[in-house]
């Protein structure tokens, strides 16, 4: 890892809307320079993509970004972005995604001129290698689309560039079943590192050559794919708390390779990211019940500098269309975080300290994303000589302080939570330090019909 020392160390400096290492934007949003800005995501309701419904597709989008812009600029809002996360068939078929950029791009380059509303939209195509096994994460013939809509969407309008990555989702889904930690460990620091260097690289390579922002990744296809199981009680909460942990060292390898944030909000990696380089970060919370939901409602909202939401569907609710609601409900999430800013320290570290409090001894998932504990962890995810070791030593401090606060009494865990403690710590404290060696122990137990080595350079 590039990053052997933190660039926030104490937790009073990881505050919501202030970043060190700030983001200018093309129409001037400067993101983590002083206040928090919404950031909107939305998909189309349910229907069909080909081309007899691609004139109705566009119009859904038209109809998103004026709704939403038009009810921003009704609530005096100082900037947004757009997120625009392709579904399958407009990343297979760049064009189609493309197209929906320069829509996006038109409607927010005209109220920008007319207005003066500052607004970006990230470009977030979905990975498709996924949709092959065993995935072929280097060689695949489906990177092409993926790379085009990436260039092309980019120079249609997309300036925030960003992706849901899923190197080593193949093994990970049945490890997050088995609840089997090093096999989860592996997949994120091991394969997950190995495809974010490859593709990382690549996308950075395409927003240096154009001028725009390699904004982040997100490990969203495990660490919040291990909290909708533990809101479903499939695994244990302490379980999906230690995979947030350690899938912080597969997405900052997007930052080593030249990403400067904002990150991508779904994965809640953003405080360790932001502990960790100082880059601003995207987070999401109580407004993503649209999609899934969470024990972390409040508490993502405790250092982010772009405030989001889950993908909500282009569908009439009683007051509007739910993405123009979704607009409000986070504009004025953001305004009350930028009127504590304006307030002075007092008031924002008091705002954050509720957020934290309201929601930290909840849910262990919760317990590692308060500052203070977001600062320990972020030391240990740095101090080693690897990402093997580093995933682990970061594990086992979240353990450490999830059993703290069993004890203190203030954390309250059921006993079948409580009885995987001590075989997470046997698992974590029997992985080595050395990459090498963990690859060496870990192959023999892997169904290697699942995933190709060579595809990640073993």
């Amino acid at each position: 890892m590039k990053y052997k020392n933190l660039v926030i160390n104490n937790a009073a400096d990881l505050m919501f809307g202030l970043a060190p290492k700030p983001v200018t934007t093309r129409r001037g949003l400067v993101i983590g320079g002083g206040q928090v800005y919404t950031e909107l995501n939305f998909t189309l309701p349910t229907m069909t993509i080909d081309d007899s419904t691609l004139p109705k597709v566009y119009q859904h989008y038209r109809e998103i970004a004026e709704g939403a812009l038009a009810r921003a600029l009704d609530m005096e809002t100082q900037g947004v972005v757009l997120e625009f996360e392709t579904l399958l068939e407009m990343t297979k078929t760049p064009k189609i995604g493309i197209e929906i950029v320069k829509i996006l791009n038109e409607i927010c380059e005209d109220y920008y001129q007319k207005h003066g509303l500052k607004s970006e939209i990230r470009l977030t195509p979905n990975d498709l290698r996924e949709f092959e096994r065993p995935a072929k994460q280097r060689t695949s013939a489906l990177l092409e689309p993926m790379m085009e809509l990436f260039e092309q969407g980019m120079l249609a309008g997309g300036d925030l560039l960003s992706i849901e990555s899923t190197g080593g989702k193949e093994i990970s889904d049945e490890a997050l079943m088995m609840c089997n930690i090093k096999t989860e460990l592996f997949a994120l620091a091991v394969l997950g590192v190995r495809d974010m260097k490859f593709l990382w690289g690549k996308i950075v390579a395409l927003a240096n050559k154009h001028g725009k922002i390699a904004a982040g990744d997100t490990a969203c296809g495990f660490g919040n794919t291990a909290m909708v199981l533990a809101e479903k009680k499939y695994i244990p909460k302490v379980f999906a708390a230690l995979v947030r942990v350690i899938s912080v060292v597969r997405t900052i390898v997007a930052i080593e390779e030249g990403a400067v944030g904002p990150d991508k909000d779904c994965g809640y990696e953003g405080p360790f990211l932001k502990a960790i380089t100082g880059t601003p970060i995207s987070m999401e919370g109580k407004t993503s019940a649209c999609a899934h939901l969470s024990p972390l409602g409040n508490i993502a909202s405790a250092c982010a500098d772009l405030w989001s939401n889950e993908s909500v569907q282009n569908i009439k609710l009683l007051s509007g269309m739910a993405p123009t609601v979704y607009m409000e409900q986070l504009e004025y999430d953001v305004r009350l975080m930028n009127e504590a800013l304006k307030d002075g320290t007092v008031s924002s570290h008091t705002l954050q300290k509720l957020m934290v409090s309201s929601d930290i001894y909840t849910d262990p998932q919760a317990l590692v994303l308060a500052p203070e504990n977001v600062i320990i962890i972020s030391r240990e995810l740095v101090k080693g000589d690897s990402y093997v070791a580093n995933a682990r030593n970061g594990a086992l401090k979240a353990l450490d302080l999830i059993e703290d606060a069993l004890q203190s009494g203030k954390l309250k865990l059921g006993e079948n939570e409580i009885a995987y403690l001590p075989i997470l710590r046997d698992e974590l404290n029997s992985i080595p330090d050395s990459e090498s060696e963990f690859i060496e122990m870990m192959l023999p137990t892997l169904d290697q019909t699942k995933f190709i080595p060579e595809e990640y350079g073993l």
